[in-house]
């Protein structure tokens, strides 16, 4: 966790102090929930824990603060295996993977990629094995697309339309230079993903390794998300969309500045109580695997609930996507973290927006928020 301004022993515990509240206030009274963790510890790079009958647990290598370690997922089939997404691009992996493939598959070969969503630790490498094992890639159609889609964002320049976004957002110079800098970097995190693929939808039942494997539908934190569960052996591979220890990232990006991404992700954690029973062994893409789903999926909407009426309470003076970082996040933002948490604000500000429950003006080229006054008569 990253410590602001903590300079001095005493400094660092206050920071921490009021973070733990910010903490307390999202999660509310009742806190961490407790769920329940069948697997005590989590394998090593490269290493391969069985977690269901014919289910492999494989953990790669993250670069990513605060994300070490990527959960990827092998199921046996009677001729090969079927791989669950495949880790980010890095020669790391890659030699990670070419280990496994000689000692874990019992001589036989990937037949088949399932890409949860478009992101790159989970789809970065899908090219790479579906042309060493010529079997095809299986994807939701917005997930295929937008991937190829910001790969295709590679080597041009950043747009003028992202540009105003962020600096709409209230992002000084700087910050807008970084972004100039930093834009089509997607497209390095990503192995060139093959020019087609299988399509997957909501509701579909695919068959692996001779069981029903249903797939469930989730948006907000990336278009389509597939969660894959097989109700013979009540498992779940959530990908990012239930976690058991952070919240996934809901944002909005420059290339549609006024949707509503949080009120999917409500709907999405709904959707999903709905879907799997409260025991389901849940398979995340980080940490580790864990019972408790329902209550999980709760303690997220109720904790999205509480953070809207904190950032409706701050807008009581007017304030930029920037300015409300301290109220929504529990640590410094910094400039790693600037895509992500003026998309996160921004997906809480327009929440807010679409219901009325607050007005935007646009001042000297940046939205300022403001709290649209509770009519008592009402």
């Amino acid at each position: 966790m990253t410590k602001s301004g903590a300079n001095s022993g005493d400094e660092t515990a206050s920071v921490d102090a009021a973070e733990e509240a910010r903490k307390l206030e999202f999660f509310g009274k009742s806190g961490r929930i407790k769920l329940e963790y069948p697997f005590e510890a989590q394998p090593e790079p490269g290493h391969v824990t069985q977690v269901a009958d014919g289910v492999l647990w494989v953990a790669m290598p993250l670069p990513i603060k605060g994300l070490d370690w990527i959960n990827l997922w092998l199921i046996e089939e009677e001729n090969g295996w079927t791989l669950v997404d495949t880790g980010m691009s890095m020669e790391e992996t890659r030699d990670l993977w070419e280990g496994i493939f000689k000692t874990h598959l019992k001589g036989k070969p990937i037949v088949r990629v399932i890409g949860t969503h478009l992101h790159p630790d989970h789809i970065g490498l899908a090219g790479w094995i579906t042309r060493k094992f010529e079997c095809e890639l299986w994807m939701s159609q917005a997930e295929y697309i937008s991937c190829r889609m910001l790969v295709a964002d590679t080597g041009r320049e950043a747009p003028p339309e992202g540009i105003q976004f962020y600096a709409q957002a209230g992002w000084t110079q700087d910050m807008l230079d970084h972004y100039k800098k930093r834009f089509g970097f997607f497209g390095n995190m990503v192995w060139p993903l093959p020019e087609s693929y299988r399509r997957l939808k909501d509701g579909d039942v695919i068959s692996i390794g001779g069981r029903d494997w249903r797939l469930i539908e989730g948006t907000g934190h990336s278009p389509e998300h597939m969660c894959l569960y097989c109700e013979e052996l009540n498992v779940m591979i959530s990908g990012d969309q239930l976690l058991p220890r952070i919240s996934s990232n809901v944002s909005v990006y420059p290339t549609e500045p006024e949707a509503d991404p949080l009120s999917d992700w409500l709907a999405s954690c709904a959707k999903l109580i709905d879907e799997v029973p409260s025991d389901v062994l849940v398979l995340p893409a980080h940490n580790r695997p864990f019972k408790g789903a329902h209550s999980r999926l709760r303690n997220l909407i109720e904790g999205h609930q509480r953070q809207i009426e904190r950032l409706w309470e701050r807008l009581k003076e007017p304030a930029s996507a920037v300015d409300v970082f301290a109220t929504l996040f529990f640590r410094k933002i910094g400039k790693g973290d600037y895509f992500t948490a003026t998309g996160e604000a921004i997906a809480h500000l327009n929440y807010l927006l679409a219901r009325g429950r607050v007005q935007r003006k646009r001042v000297d080229g940046v939205y300022y928020y403001e709290a649209v006054p509770v009519d008592e008569g009402a």
